[in-house]
């Protein structure tokens, strides 16, 4: 054990800490890498996809919640998927109640809530996972980020998970021109985040990288992995260019 404080989520430590929360967060670096990113009309998740062996398919790391909202998430995949569980069900019962989508930055809130719970109980612990929420309501296109120590975030650009900080450069330096960006090129912008974070060894394709998209007129939709896979071409082609 790290320190006699870090036995459960609820005891501080003399320096004002929760190690077991600290933990949870830890384990979000330790994930895939999810990108996300908005323009006035679309807002885009993209991930790296990772396999357990050269034997086994890639994991899933984007879901659709409703229509209108999707999440990527980085950690462990049983929280992910667990969370996921928990969105829709919120969605469902939101649109079963008043007869419309919900907003998107209510179900986060909602979400908080809930993981907010479980740093506050020794009987239980915190989400090993930190997710990227897009969605879209009557506001625009939207980007948050959720953690396991109940904070949310809404971002222009954002990226979690392994080697994160690559991809944060990227968004940091191109971010003022995704609000007037078109479909396709902030597609391409959001391939070219995972791409530069990417290992060396890691192989690129329509597989190993996923992109799904929502905004104005477009429900939650996943890029077609032809799609993708040209997307990647052409950016090896323009880095043959520079090189």
């Amino acid at each position: 054990l790290k320190s006699p404080y870090d036995t459960d989520c609820i005891t501080w430590s003399p320096q004002g800490r929760l190690y077991q929360v600290e933990y949870a967060m830890e384990a979000i670096k330790q994930g895939s890498l999810c990108v996300g990113l908005k323009s006035n009309q679309f807002a885009i998740l993209a991930t790296l996809n990772r396999a357990p062996s050269k034997l086994a398919e890639y994991q899933q790391k984007i879901y659709m919640i409703d229509d209108h909202i999707g999440l990527c998430f980085s950690g462990l995949t049983a929280d992910g998927r667990l969370i996921c569980k928990f969105l829709r069900t919120e969605a469902l019962n939101y649109k079963y109640t008043y007869g419309t989508n919900c907003n998107p930055g209510r179900l986060v809130n909602r979400l908080s809530e809930k993981a907010q719970i479980k740093t506050q109980r020794s009987s239980k612990r915190p989400y090993g996972a930190g997710c990227l929420i897009a969605g879209f309501d009557e506001h625009g296109p939207h980007i948050y980020e959720t953690n396991p120590d109940a904070n949310f975030y809404e971002y222009y650009a954002f990226a979690i998970g392994s080697r994160n900080q690559s991809a944060k450069t990227y968004l940091e330096k191109n971010f003022e021109t995704f609000p007037e960006a078109s479909r396709d090129d902030l597609v391409k912008h959001a391939i070219k985040a995972v791409k530069v974070s990417a290992q060396g060894d890691v192989e690129l394709n329509g597989k190993s990288v996923s992109v799904a998209i929502v905004g104005q007129g477009q429900q939650f939709t996943f890029i077609d992995e032809k799609e993708v896979e040209r997307v990647l071409e052409s950016l090896n082609q323009e880095m043959e260019v520079e090189v």
